[in-house]
């Protein structure tokens, strides 16, 4: 006979780990629509990224208390339990260096999904964002020139909110992913693809999860942020200098093709 039960969350199964302003909100937004997944009751947890919480011994319940408990199908005919898989969203998890060995320790199998975008595009997105919060007086091209002082201080507020370049070294942050997992527990999305082809994106990620794929999902704008203006040709030349390097060595790393991130103007 089949029964369903109600479990506490014990361990989550998936994150999306990042990168910052790359899609998470609206992956979030069509994860939260799909009956067997269940996330917590909030997007960003900061669970992984906390270093108060890792000062000591861990207490996981911190996690698992934000997720309702969740129905199992359990049968002695079955070899497994079915039911919803739980994850969460928090995108700095990719950035932040202890982040992924934290995230191993707590479940070796956890699969990682990751949205990248491009970097140029991305650090704008990001100066625009504080902006926006009142929490950046300075024009674009004067933070990325304070950009180095002010994270010089590792895992601090700064570092976080103020890594418009260095967020987007993104080469360096996948290393330190693989170095703690095996690629086939991850699943690397171009947030371009993700916005122009989102139905085929999603397939991929429901399939990389193991849940079926959801058809007509009603979409919609979030976490649209209005931008104050435009980039200028000079601050893309002069951003597209600093990520040429990088851009190469992710290609080289995933086998993409980011021509559409290389342009200069």
């Amino acid at each position: 006979m089949l029964g369903i039960k109600r479990h506490k969350v014990e361990r989550l199964d998936f994150i999306v780990a990042g990168a910052q302003k790359s899609g998470t909100t609206a992956l979030h937004y069509f994860l939260k629509r799909h009956p067997q997944i269940a996330l917590p009751d909030r997007q960003e947890l900061h669970f992984f990224d906390d270093e108060e919480i890792f000062s000591g011994p861990v207490d996981y319940e911190l996690l698992h208390r934000h997720f309702r408990p969740i129905g199992r199908v359990q049968s002695w005919l079955l070899p497994v339990r079915l039911g919803p898989i739980a994850g969460e969203v928090t995108p700095s998890y990719l950035y932040w260096k202890p982040a992924m060995e934290r995230i191993r320790n707590y479940n070796p199998q956890i699969k990682l999904i990751i949205l990248l975008r491009n970097p140029i595009d991305r650090a704008f997105a990001h100066w625009n964002m504080q902006r926006f919060k009142d929490r950046e007086p300075l024009g674009f091209l004067d933070a990325l020139k304070e950009e180095p002082r002010r994270i010089a201080q590792p895992l601090t507020i700064e570092s976080r909110r103020f890594a418009y370049v260095d967020r987007g070294f993104y080469s360096s942050q996948l290393d330190r992913v693989f170095k703690f997992f095996p690629r086939e527990q991850v699943h690397i999305v171009k947030f371009e693809d993700f916005r122009d082809r989102k139905q085929e994106t999603l397939d991929g990620i429901f399939e990389f999860l193991g849940v079926k794929s959801l058809r007509r999902i009603r979409d919609k704008d979030r976490n649209i942020v209005p931008y104050e203006r435009e980039m200028t040709a000079e601050e893309r030349k002069h951003l597209y200098g600093m990520f040429a390097e990088d851009i190469a060595k992710l290609e080289q790393l995933l086998g993409w093709d980011c021509s559409d991130w290389k342009t200069e103007i």
